[in-house]
């Protein structure tokens, strides 16, 4: 399969946001705030009408969408997370959604010293939403075999 920057090369399954999951992510950054972990005072005090996910427990999510999403290359080794350009967050998750993630071919930059570099246009969709979760601009290295 030959792809060119603009070509869309998977979207993945959708992947349920629970509120348990809210709650681990919460813990694990230490980040308790009430709009993720309170569904009373959230339903109370903001506009969301309950708890939302933290905007980079949409963000970590990504690994398994593209594990879910983008075509497998035999000529891969092993893939390495090299960052992102730009993340915008645009709408918030709230618990209990289903999100997938939409991946987009930006660039792929060389084959040097058996690495290669891709750049990703992602976006993150909400299930009955007209406005992504959010948009990233995702770079991988990819260590290539042989």
């Amino acid at each position: 399969m030959t792809t060119a920057p603009g070509d869309e090369l998977g979207v993945s399954r959708w992947f349920t946001v629970s509120q348990e999951a809210i709650d681990q992510f919460a813990e694990t950054t230490h980040d308790p705030q009430f709009i993720h972990t309170d569904p009373e005072r959230a339903a109370r005090e903001t506009p969301f009408g309950g708890t939302i996910a933290h905007g980079f427990l949409s963000l970590s999510l990504l690994s398994a969408m593209a594990m879910d999403a983008l075509p497998v290359d035999d000529n891969i080794a092993m893939g390495i997370n090299y960052g992102l350009n730009r993340v915008r967050f645009l709408s918030p998750v709230p618990s209990g959604a289903r999100v997938r993630g939409r991946f987009v071919l930006a660039s792929v930059d060389g084959n040097t010293a058996g690495q290669r570099t891709t750049t990703y246009q992602v976006t993150v969709e909400i299930d009955g939403h007209e406005k992504p979760a959010l948009v990233a601009e995702w770079i991988t290295r990819h260590i290539l075999k042989g």
